[in-house]
């Protein structure tokens, strides 16, 4: 499939009903918007071959479905760090923000680094970027150690007090997941969660108490990442 008939498959998905829809029910605002469901692009994306090259040009054309694309298509081996940079500084609403960080950069050995470096941004997304990394990154990589993970819950702890709807959701998801990793990071996290808990803001109150709820849950599934050291 060609990037022209790409576009045009694109047009022929497009319904403008959906772009209030996607608005009133889930909070994505977008420009350049056709109104296409995430899980119409999923079936889409399977009839496009994988190229780079096509998936930079789904993005230059500026229609955000076809950036939505670009993000399923581009090879987490060939990111560059400026080609991170160019995208994380276009995204608008949650939506493209995790496409990208969970499918893509995730994936990228630049994920640890980025995740460090946007958690500390002002600009609301490519803050929740950062932690959307931290929480897709629990999955992503099964053989990191323990201190990968540590590293992060000072973090957690410190912008667990931005009130902003989307920064606070990917603080308590980077949190819950760190503790669903293995026992002794459960521990770990379920320890910053209580310091949290002492922070004196709607948004610290809020992740703390969801996180402890979750990961305290007798049935919450704790997995043993890195597999080789806690297997018994």
């Amino acid at each position: 499939m060609t990037y022209t008939q790409i576009i045009n498959r694109l047009h022929e998905l497009a319904n403008e009903e959906k772009i209030s829809f996607k608005q009133e029910k889930f909070g994505i605002q977008a420009n350049n918007s056709l109104g296409i469901y995430h899980q119409d692009l999923k079936k889409l994306i399977k009839e496009i071959p994988k190229s780079d090259d096509l998936a930079i040009k789904l993005f230059d054309s500026g229609i955000y479905e076809a950036r939505i694309l670009c993000s399923k298509m581009y090879d987490a081996k060939n990111l560059t760090e400026n080609l991170m940079e160019y995208w994380v500084a276009s995204f608008e609403n949650w939506e493209i923000c995790d496409s990208f960080s969970m499918g893509l950069f995730a994936k990228s050995k630049f994920a640890v680094s980025k995740a460090l470096e946007w958690t500390a941004r002002e600009a609301e997304f490519e803050k929740r970027a950062g932690f959307t990394i931290i929480a897709a990154y629990c999955m992503a990589d099964k053989q990191a150690g323990n201190e990968i993970f540590e590293q992060f819950l000072p973090i957690i702890i410190s912008e667990s007090i931005d009130e902003r709807l989307y920064v606070k959701k990917a603080v308590n998801w980077a949190l819950r997941n760190i503790g669903k990793r293995n026992i002794d990071l459960n521990r770990k996290a379920i320890e910053a969660a209580n310091i949290i808990l002492n922070k004196d803001t709607k948004s610290a109150q809020w992740i703390a108490k969801d996180a402890i709820r979750e990961l305290q849950n007798p049935k919450v599934r704790i997995s043993d990442y890195p597999r080789e050291k806690y297997r018994s």
